[in-house]
């Protein structure tokens, strides 16, 4: 991997606080994810499953970890199954994992081959009652794709239809969104990256460039700063192209008087960053394009205010859509029959801003996290309102990436990133 090698004690302590909240006498198993064919011999490049680098930091295929806090014995209290290598893969794909290393990675003392998975496996299912399966439960998950993790669950239940079954998910859940000083720092990492590749970004911007042709400096940038590049499909999105909102074709051309939406993050040792800015082609926004972009920077700095200890989300975002009413009304975007008539499924200020305000953010871009309880300090949550303006060509996005504290204002791990008519001009026309 690219990245500096993370401290072991960061996987030790969420093993540790994973195994706290499993039942009696259960274990819980964890698999790599698959790597994932194009055609022919090609592959898509390899990610691991989230869970599994939370819990152990190997960033390794075909990997499986097993806890059993209540083993007999001690050493398969923590598992830790991977390929073995030897001096043909190092040749042809690099050296692997060894015992040693997989041990100051991971800070697990017991690392078998997977050759001996089945055997040991036995051992231990033959100690437990009860098994953890991981299985991707997120709000938004949509996975048409079966995982190593589905199929090893459709092989355990057969292979042990005795044993009772439970869920590791509602623990990840819980641990994965509130974060360690480390995992903080490994995001800031991600945004200070984001944070360069976006300044390139404005010193190259003009007229006549093309939309992919700004997506290849940020890839300059990220890679050169030992990311592994983007953490989702980026949008560089100009003129009416901002008013779809997941656009990703990336391949118009920018043309003088329009603004470019720019919805990208670079990711580091796994951990996301998810920034947007809205700037002009030219260097310079017209008088009505300010006008909005400066509402949606009010309505952005209000809106991060909230993001304390206690607030639930959903409740949040009805905040946040009372904020963003306000506002339309005085652009005039909205009148008073607008909102007095309006579906309260549906609120009026949806036409111009249609999405939410505020995810988790960490290991996923969108990361786990339970929305119906309330927001803790060490949660990071994006900050991104917008107003969509297809009559006039353009749409404006901000958004931050921001850690609540336990007291006062959440803290912006994008602070360094210009957002700021007036700097984003100046950094243009420099």
């Amino acid at each position: 991997m690219r990245y500096d090698q993370i401290d072991s004690k960061l996987f030790i302590k969420n093993r540790k606080s994973f195994m706290a909240g499993m039942k009696a006498n259960s274990l819980a198993v964890f698999n790599a994810n698959d790597i994932f064919p194009i055609g022919a011999d090609s592959t898509m490049p390899f990610q691991q499953n989230r869970d599994l680098f939370y819990l152990s930091g190997v960033d390794q295929e075909e990997a499986i970890l097993v806890l059993f806090p209540d083993a007999p014995k001690p050493e398969h209290r923590e598992i830790l199954f991977l390929t073995e290598t030897n001096p043909h893969i190092a040749v042809w794909e690099g050296a692997k994992l060894d015992k040693e290393k997989a041990l100051k990675v991971s800070g697990i003392d017991t690392v078998y081959w997977l050759q001996d998975f089945e055997k040991i496996f036995f051992e231990v299912m033959s100690q437990c009652e009860t098994v953890y399966f991981n299985t991707n439960e997120h709000y938004r998950a949509n996975v048409q794709t079966e995982t190593r993790d589905d199929r090893f669950i459709k092989w355990c239940k057969e292979k042990y239809p005795a044993h009772q079954v439970a869920k590791s998910n509602p623990i990840l859940q819980r641990l994965r969104s509130v974060k360690d000083p480390i995992e903080l720092d490994l995001m800031q990492k991600a945004c200070d990256i984001t944070e360069k590749a976006f300044r390139r970004a404005l010193k190259f911007t003009k007229p006549g460039v093309w939309e992919h042709e700004i997506e290849a400096e940020y890839w300059h940038e990220m890679i050169r700063n030992r990311s592994r590049g983007f953490s989702y499909t980026p949008i560089i999105a100009s003129g009416n192209n901002a008013n779809v909102l997941h656009y990703t074709e990336n391949n118009q051309q920018c043309k003088e008087g329009e603004l470019i939406l720019i919805d990208t993050g670079a990711e580091y040792a796994n951990y996301s960053s998810d920034m947007t800015r809205t700037i002009p082609v030219s260097g310079k926004f017209s008088d009505r394009q300010k006008q909005i972009y400066n509402t949606v920077n009010k309505v952005k700095k209000e809106a991060t205010k909230w993001l304390i200890p206690g607030t639930i989300w959903a409740e949040y975002h009805k905040e946040v859509g009372k904020l963003m009413t306000s506002e339309l009304l005085d652009l005039g975007l909205l009148d008073k029959a607008d909102v007095q008539n309006e579906d309260p499924k549906w609120p009026a200020y949806k036409k111009y801003f249609m999405h939410g305000t505020a995810h988790n953010i960490g290991l996923d871009t969108h990361d786990y996290g339970i929305l119906t309880e309330p927001m803790k300090p060490n949660q990071v949550f994006t900050v991104e309102p917008g107003i969509y303006l297809p009559d006039e060509g353009f749409g404006i996005r901000l958004e931050d990436d921001v850690v609540i504290q336990k007291e006062g204002e959440p803290f912006n791990l994008m602070r360094n990133i210009p957002i700021e008519v007036e700097e984003i001009e100046e950094i243009m026309n420099s």
